[in-house]
């Protein structure tokens, strides 16, 4: 496992192109939370170890400019998952101070919790971080960038060289933001029966993977889904051609019903993330008074259920966020 992106790290494994690889991965949280912990052990977190990964893998013949496609196979989710509140995280950080924890209990393809008692959340597994290893300039070239946000006063993840898996990739790339080469892009439709591309930026692409998740709302607001371990089954392919940001396509699926409400930020033009928050803070209020839920609860499985979309942008000055609510994982 690693926690880092670099480019030097020894692969783990090699393989040619339409092999299929089983790897099994770590939580997100690194196993720092399980069925035994409380609310007060979420402000025990060591946020440095996050997201260890599976790999690198080393796919023959891949060249810098290629295409990795990476096709999702299957998913084995373990049976405990974990969506933590961690204080000054998350999209409402500034409403949700304090640190809680959803435990959920997964069988049968659904996750229930003492926390929100009457839902279900249907299984939809997949990968939150997935992608491949920059090469040394580039990774020189994304830290100036990210430097330079910071400079700006922008919200940058600090390094913390001391926490780097293992120790000699200490002056890699934290894995929290996703970047040109993959990373924590948090696509939940990488389920199994996807296909995602990534552009090669060294020698073998050097993949890697973890941070699996059982169920997560587009936007995943609270800053965590249903985090846990488990094994993905996936087979690589090769395309010589090049693309700049990673793609994907998703398998077919049906229609679920949803309720909805809807926010409009009036106080800014064009302030999507004001639109976004206020969607969000309508649904979290619409939990509590029809299901009677705690606000973090219900600011919880907005991030394990809810789905967050632009449904209108260029209706100026006003463009509309929706926040849709499956009606589903009411049916426990």
């Amino acid at each position: 496992m690693h926690n880092r992106w670099h480019p030097d790290l020894e692969p783990a494994f090699r393989v040619k192109p339409g092999a299929e690889l089983r790897l099994e991965c770590q939580d997100g949280i690194a196993g720092q939370l399980g069925p035994d912990s409380t609310h007060d052990d979420v402000s025990l977190l060591d946020l440095g170890l996050a997201h260890p990964l599976t790999g690198p893998v080393f796919v023959e013949g891949a060249d810098p400019g290629d295409t990795l496609c990476v096709d999702f196979l299957a998913y084995e989710p373990d049976s405990f998952g974990a969506t933590p509140i961690v204080p000054g995280f998350g999209f409402l950080a500034d409403l949700f101070p304090a640190p809680y924890l959803v435990k959920w209990r997964m069988a049968g393809g659904r996750a229930i919790s003492d926390e929100l008692p009457g839902v279900a959340v249907p299984g939809d597994p997949f990968a939150g971080v997935v992608g491949v290893a920059p090469s040394r300039e580039r990774m020189e070239e994304f830290r100036a960038r990210e430097e330079r946000i910071r400079t700006a006063g922008g919200p940058v993840a600090d390094a913390m060289p001391e926490t780097a898996i293992p120790s000699e990739a200490a002056d890699g790339l934290r894995t929290i933001p996703p970047r040109e080469i993959g990373g924590n892009v948090d696509i939940r439709q990488l389920v199994a029966g996807s296909t995602l591309f990534l552009p090669v930026d060294v020698p073998g692409a050097l993949f890697s993977i973890g941070d699996l998740h059982f169920a997560q709302g587009d936007g995943e607001v609270c800053g965590t889904a249903i985090e846990m371990r488990g094994a993905v089954t996936v087979r690589f392919r090769l395309q010589h051609s090049s693309i700049r940001f990673p793609q994907y396509r998703t398998p077919p699926r049906p229609g679920r019903e949803h309720f909805a409400t809807t926010g409009i930020a009036t106080g800014e033009a064009m302030d999507i993330g004001g639109a976004a928050r206020l969607a969000l803070l309508e649904m979290i209020g619409y939990l509590e008074r029809e299901h009677g839920f705690e606000p973090p609860a219900a600011y919880a499985l907005c991030s394990a259920a809810v789905d967050l979309r632009i449904s209108e942008l260029v209706d100026v000055p006003y463009p509309l966020v929706s926040a849709l609510l499956p009606l589903d994982i009411f049916a426990a």
